[in-house]
Formats: structure tokens, sequence, C-alpha cells
């Protein structure tokens, strides 16, 4: 949920400031473009937004795709109060109405799963279509065995062991800069302030996932040491219509560590249960 991101971000096709009712402000980059009115909203976990960048270029070959950076992550402003996963929800579904985009699929990974799934519950004018969650948190298991690992007490190096399953993929934190490493825990921070008090989980959330009525995909990658497979195959099974994908050699960033069998997984989830019969 917290190690940095192990390769530099692919360059964004834009970046822009986007203004939203109330005055929040949020930075977007933004993939391929908005020709159809539909798309692809995808939400970082706390390492930060690009973790998904890479994974938002390949998705941008077929969609347009959307994907914000969290206030307060990167640098960008935080305004005071805005500080919880259902405040980061209504806010996107603000940014859907803006940009007046329908039949979203919001994609989520980690931290971004949670705000997915508490977008969907609030979702009152029907412009997500269908969600994916990426190693998503958000729940609370009711088994020690299957709770998310609390990282705030741990080391970079130790995040990354649990956080990748492959060491080609691990940061090398002893090369990082004292202004990467100032902005690594700025973002962790702000993670805290979103999290709350149980910091990985809502004790409410998973109770009232079976109003969520839009197709749902849990990909997990199989490897995870932050949030087991065990605790993904709950999160699927508290949706209705929930769908779950597990991705071998892989662990809490299948997007990264598996990109291709993360996309497989999604394109296998449009075609027979969001759209039978799509072919792209």
């Amino acid at each position: 949920m917290t190690t940095p991101a192990p390769t530099p971000a692919s360059t964004p096709a834009s970046t822009r400031t986007v203004a939203l009712p109330g005055g929040l402000s949020v930075t977007v980059q933004e993939f391929g473009e908005n020709t159809e009115g539909t798309g692809v909203l995808v939400l970082h976990g706390g390492a930060g937004p690009r973790t998904v960048a890479g994974f938002s270029a390949a998705l941008s070959e077929h969609v347009y795709v959307v994907a914000p950076t969290h206030p307060g992550f990167d640098g960008t402003p935080r305004p005071d109060g805005f500080d919880s996963v259902a405040d980061l929800a209504i806010a996107y579904l603000d940014l859907l109405d803006t940009l007046d985009i329908k039949d979203v699929m919001v994609i989520g990974n980690s931290v971004g799963g949670w705000i997915a799934a508490e977008m969907a519950l609030r979702d009152n004018k029907g412009r997500i279509g269908a969600l994916t969650l990426l190693n998503a948190v958000g729940i609370h298991a009711h088994m020690v065995e299957n709770r998310v690992v609390d990282p705030r007490t741990m080391a970079p190096a130790d995040i990354s062991q649990l956080s990748f399953a492959k060491a080609e993929f691990r940061p090398d934190f002893a090369s990082f800069t004292d202004a990467q490493r100032a902005a690594g825990a700025a973002n962790q921070q702000t993670l805290a302030i979103y999290g709350g008090d149980h910091f990985t989980y809502d004790p409410k959330l998973r109770a009232r996932l079976h109003r969520v009525t839009v197709p749902v995909l849990v990909v997990w990658g199989e490897e995870d040491g932050i949030a087991p497979l065990k605790y993904g195959r709950g999160y699927a099974d508290a949706f209705p219509n929930g769908h779950f994908a597990p991705i071998p050699d892989a662990a809490h960033f299948p997007q990264i560590e598996a990109l291709g069998a993360t996309l497989e997984a999604i394109g296998n989830f449009v075609n027979t249960t969001v759209k039978p019969g799509s072919t792209d």
C-alpha cells in the first residue's frame, strides 16, 4: 500500500487541473481522447500516480483514460477538511460529471480500489458501468490471518518485500535522493489522513457492498504480502456480481508485475460480463 513506484512513469498524453464543484481542483493525467463520452477512471494507491501510469497508457490503446492524483499526493494541494476516502469518492464522482463521461469503468489499486467501491455506493447518477479492483484494501477481514498488513511502522525495504513478488521490481531505496525520500514521506502522511483511524479499512464497508449493482472484477496478485489472496476472494464475494481473477507471480501491484495478465483479465471481464460479445 505504501511502496514507491519501482520504475519511472510513462509520459502521459496530457496533464491538467480540473476545477470541481465546491472549489476543489484535481490534477489529472489523460491518456487518449474523450471522443465517445465514455472512458476509464484509474485510481492510484498509496505509492502514488506513477504506479498506474504505464497501465493507463496501455489501456488508452482501447479507451480514453483519466488518472487523477489524489489531492495532497506529489505536492498537489489538499484543502483543510478534505480528509477521507469518502471525500475522494465524492470528488471523483464530481469529476465524472465535469468531464461528462458515462458507462465508466473505475479501476483502483490498493486504496484506489477502496475509493472505487465507495464511488459505486454513491453513484446516484449512474455514471459507473463497472469496477475493477486491483489488490484493493478497504474491507475488514474477520480472521486475523486474512487481514491487511499495516505498513506504518515498517521499514520501506520490508514493505517492498511484501509488495513485489519479483526482486527486479523492488525499488532501490539506497539510490533515492533526499528529495525523493521527502516526497515519499509526504505522500504517506497524506495517505494516513485519508485512511483514518483504521488506515486500511472501513469496518462497515463490507456490509454495504451488497448495494453495488454494477459488475465488479477483483484482480489479485497471488503473492501479495500486504493484502493476502483470501482477503481478495472475500472482497469479490461481498459484491452481488463479483468476479475474481488471481494473477500468478505478482503481488500488490499486478498492473506493474504482470501487466499483460492484468489487461487480459480485464478484457475477458469486459467481453463476457460488462459488454458480452465485445471484441475491443
